[in-house]
């Protein structure tokens, strides 16, 4: 057991019995709109699901803009009675990771046993002090939400930082209340996206000028970590805990998703879980009638499974002592043959696995080729596009990735891994209201794509055209995409003999490991997919990377 494993045990306090004296555990989160459950509607976890954790009577979302935002030791004390946790709706925001992240934590720690845990001292106590489009320095202690030179539609707001450093005082006096121990297990950060640049870079503010991106992920990968250590240090300061505290994060998409990467093997507390591409987008959740979500936020369905991967990461690396990594590439060389990549993978639950039937096979075809293929896209030393042949996992951890043509002598190349784009649709035979007529037929990326629910379908040639398809149906051999008019984008819509393509609404590729971990809980949302019911795969799937060198 390494010595990072060893300190985050102790720190947490999880390294022996878990039920041996009456303890309330904090998860202490802090992002921005995927945090917050921006548009994750309709809520999918209406009642308390019977695991035994616990929020503030105010709801998982402590910080409220009409409650003392900016004064947070004003807020009512009653607020903060402790009640069972569950999702609730707040306006636009919904269902958030909590439940999926407690109750899964808590399932493994007694063993799947539900009457064990209700029974149990030990309480998992989730709080969330963030709020969606805010900047990585908008949510610290600097809180720049209120200086002057923000602009007047994002000055609203401020305090999220001294909300959650408030929020741990009013946990330690309920717990002594009650005759319990307090202290946070856990950190979870969950924002990135609100300091991408239009052009690949970091911006550090909303009045700084874009860093380029090599700088700008530097920059966020230190205000991470000091993040963290400030965050650490304040709460422990609150609740007596003698060590640091370890943050769990995803990898958000956009260049602050590498920098957290960075980040995580910068700092030994602050661990990488993984990406969440493989989970439905917000595209279909329904937030009004006849509305629905940004594709960039997730179904409620979409929270509560990624919830999931986080608390069974949590559990592994603070219960069971694991040096996790997330799914990532280890290296890549070309073979003397000089037509064939390998790249070399860290698995957490070996062997790879090529899944092109849980999501459909990411391409762009060209010429009987690829330029992208199962999320990966190569290209060489002047940053032209290499075309791909194929892609094949060779073994538990390695892949192998085929040139259309060798590279010459002299010649290197470098990968990234992550496209949105799912494969072609054809091409636009005619449109009616409301309608796509397309040159092929169903084909199984089509079902598979709308298995998860919809997806979209953009042109590649004329004026760009998108829109949500929402259902289709085969009519006379060709394929009838459905679709709402108020939804195509700009307004702008669709023209016969346009290439058309079928786009999730995040980047992905098709590479996961073969983790068998079993779900609590299982799709609900039956209005979207063909999923309602099943449990939610917790596979690990690969990391999204943008500049990996080719030895």
């Amino acid at each position: 057991m390494t010595l990072r494993i060893l300190l985050l045990l102790a720190l947490t306090g999880l390294a022996g019995a878990v039920d041996s004296t009456p303890a309330i555990s904090g998860i202490w989160m802090m992002g921005q709109s995927l945090c917050d459950g921006s548009e994750s509607l309709p809520i999918v976890t209406s009642a308390d699901t019977g695991w035994g954790n616990r929020a503030f009577q105010r709801g998982v979302r402590t910080w409220l803009a009409s409650d003392h935002p900016a004064a947070p030791d004003q807020r009512a004390p009653e607020s903060f009675q402790l009640v069972p946790l569950l999702a609730q709706k707040n306006g636009g925001l919904g269902e958030t990771i909590a439940n999926g992240m407690a109750d899964h934590w808590q399932s493994l720690r007694f063993e799947n046993n539900k009457a064990r845990a209700v029974q149990s001292a030990s309480r998992f106590l989730v709080a969330c002090a963030g709020q969606g489009g805010r900047q990585i320095q908008e949510l610290s202690s600097t809180d720049l939400s209120t200086d002057a030179r923000t602009p007047e539609s994002r000055r609203h707001g401020g305090g999220y930082y001294r909300t959650s450093l408030d929020d741990a005082r009013r946990a330690v006096a309920q717990a002594k209340a009650a005759g319990a121990d307090f202290r946070i297990a856990a950190l979870y950060w969950m924002q990135g996206e609100g300091n991408g640049g239009p052009t690949g870079g970091i911006v550090p503010t909303r009045w700084d000028a874009e860093l380029p991106r090599a700088q700008g992920l530097v920059w966020y990968r230190d205000q991470l970590i000091v993040y963290r250590r400030q965050w650490s240090a304040d709460l422990c300061a609150i609740t007596g805990q003698k060590t640091e505290l370890p943050l769990f994060t995803y990898q958000t998409l956009g260049p602050a998703g590498e920098a957290q990467l960075m980040a995580a093997d910068a700092d030994k507390n602050i661990i990488m879980v993984g990406p969440h591409y493989a989970v439905p987008s917000a595209i279909n959740s329904r937030t009004k009638p006849g509305r629905h979500g940004d594709p960039i936020h997730l179904s409620a369905d979409g929270e509560r499974w990624w919830g999931e991967q986080v608390g069974k990461v949590m559990h592994r690396v603070l219960d069971r002592g694991e040096d996790w990594q997330p799914l990532r590439p280890r290296k890549a060389f070309l073979e003397a043959t000089r037509d064939t990549i390998l790249v070399s993978f860290t698995v957490p639950r070996p062997p790879l696995v090529l899944d092109t039937t849980f999501l459909p096979r990411q391409e762009i075809a060209a010429n009987g080729t690829f330029t992208s293929l199962a999320g990966f896209r190569a290209h060489d030393s002047t940053g032209a596009a290499l075309a791909l042949a194929s892609v094949e996992v060779v073994a538990p951890a390695q892949v192998r990735i085929r040139l259309a043509a060798p590279l010459s002598e002299g010649e290197t190349g470098r990968l990234s891994y992550g496209h949105p784009y799912a494969g072609s649709l054809g091409k636009v035979a005619s449109v009616r209201a409301g309608e796509l007529l397309i040159s092929v037929g169903l084909t199984e990326p089509i079902k598979q794509l709308m298995n998860e629910g919809a997806f979209l379908a953009v042109t590649t040639t004329g004026p760009v055209a998108r829109v949500p398809v929402r259902s289709v149906r085969e009519e006379n051999g060709a394929a009838v995409l459905s679709y709402d008019p108020a939804e195509l984008r700009d307004g702008r819509p669709f023209e016969p003999g346009q290439d058309l393509v079928a786009m999730r609404s995040f980047s992905y590729g098709n590479l996961r490991d073969s983790d068998d971990e079993r779900s609590v809980f299982t799709f609900t949302d039956p209005a979207y997919g063909t999923r309602a019911g099943q449990p939610y795969p917790l596979w690990n799937w690969c990391v999204l990377f943008s500049d990996l060198s080719v030895e």
